[in-house]
């Protein structure tokens, strides 16, 4: 078996030799999520404003991410799970992002897969890479570039990424410089994960929710979603690390086209999935609610959430995996359809009752509370408001991570 060293860790240490020959990932060292994407299928329509309908042909994307904590190492994850054919990666390199598109010079390191430069990912699944000797320290910001050579039809992706990646002609995985990547997007391509590994730590919490913790309204390129905020406040002293498995739109009872699998549907692959996972926060069902009560879809009462939310403990609990509740955040004023019902608002006051009261959670956070007007409960504060009384602005999300128990994660 081939030997890389990383700052004095023996990447060989990491891997055993699966029964055909391939490296498969042991955990002497722990393998820990550092960045999660929750991906979603490309839309039917033609019209999507971004590239996950047409996919890629002859054609490199470099994507921008953040870590959530340091290793010695790194490994990618490749994801086709809604891909109808096997998926053809051409190449794939990681660096340190610099501006823009750029990355920092001497950064760059291959990406390989079973040992090979290239690699087809099987349609419904996920490759998953070899180490990469990449050291990379807690809040790092990482370049990963695919190349297809040839078509790739339609894209797995997240659609709302609130980060720029950037498209290039032809193969420029090991380009440095920024020149050729003069497309952009604001949304991520098959990348459906980034691990790291070689440092102690208390594993990986996930957040796991639809757009409030994707990030929604968030600045572009700032990093201030709530799982950010969260990663920023245990960067010094709590190695552990965050993983967004925020979907916008995304119900917890009912999957919704564009919007992605149901919260129940997908548990297990966005957070059971995740490597050496102790806790998940759970904030879902607004979505169930508004679309319901908007004549989107179903409409759901309290007893109908609060059974989605038991299967997720049931789901967790046995593989030791922490649930924390997140009580459903304000939404009068909120001109969606649906969002601000006299009906709508009893179920949501009932569950976060449920939520706050029932003791099924391990621990709760109050993000009503926190995002909350003291002059009117059921509406959010105006400083916390990104403008559409749903979603939070930066300063909102920034006060949803200061309301989490870090002694609870």
């Amino acid at each position: 078996m081939r030997t890389h060293f990383l700052r004095g860790v023996s990447v060989a240490a990491a891997l055993v030799v699966g029964a055909a020959g391939a490296p498969a990932v042991a955990s002497p060292v722990g393998w820990t999520g550092g960045w999660e994407s929750a991906q979603v299928a490309a839309p039917g329509d033609t019209g999507a404003t971004n590239w996950s309908v047409t996919g890629f042909d002859h054609q490199s994307i470099r994507e921008v991410v953040r870590v959530s904590r340091a290793g010695a190492a790194i490994r990618i994850r490749v994801s086709n799970v809604y891909g109808k054919t096997p998926l053809r990666l051409a190449g794939a390199t990681v660096g340190q992002a610099a501006d823009g598109a750029a990355v920092r010079a001497g950064s760059l390191r291959p990406v390989s897969f079973g040992w090979s430069l290239s690699t087809a990912v099987a349609a419904g699944r996920t490759a998953i890479s070899d180490p990469v000797p990449l050291p990379v320290l807690g809040l790092d910001r990482l370049a990963v570039t695919l190349y297809f050579a040839g078509p790739t039809g339609p894209a797995t992706f997240h659609p709302l990424a609130s980060a720029t990646s950037y498209r290039a002609a032809g193969d420029h995985r090991s380009d440095s410089g920024s020149a050729a990547f003069n497309e952009n997007s604001e949304s991520w391509y098959y990348l459906s994960g980034v691990d790291v590994v070689g440092a102690t730590g208390r594993g990986t919490v996930v957040a796991f929710g639809d757009s409030i913790t994707d990030g929604a309204f968030s600045s572009v390129d700032k990093n201030n979603r709530y799982p950010d905020e969260l990663a920023e406040r245990l960067a010094d002293g709590r190695p552990t690390g965050i993983a967004n498995a925020g979907i916008s739109g995304n119900r917890l009872l009912h999957d919704s086209p564009g919007f992605g699998d149901s919260g129940l549907s997908r548990f297990g692959r966005d957070v059971l999935g995740e490597p050496d996972v102790r806790t998940v926060i759970v904030l879902e069902g607004i979505n169930d609610i508004g679309f319901g009560e908007g004549g989107l879809g179903e409409l759901v009462s309290a007893q109908d959430l609060i059974g989605g939310y038991r299967a997720l403990i049931a789901a967790a609990h046995p593989r030791g995996i922490r649930v924390i509740g997140a009580t459903l955040t304000p939404t009068e004023g909120c001109p969606y359809p649906g969002y601000d019902t006299p009906h709508g608002a009893t179920v949501r006051a009932a569950v976060n009752q449920w939520i706050r009261t029932s003791g099924a959670f391990d621990a709760v956070v109050d993000f009503d509370h926190a995002l909350a007007d003291p002059a009117d409960p059921n509406r959010m504060r105006p400083a916390y408001d990104s403008g559409d009384h749903l979603h939070p602005s930066d300063a909102g999300y920034h006060a949803m991570a200061d309301a989490i128990d870090v002694r609870a994660l």
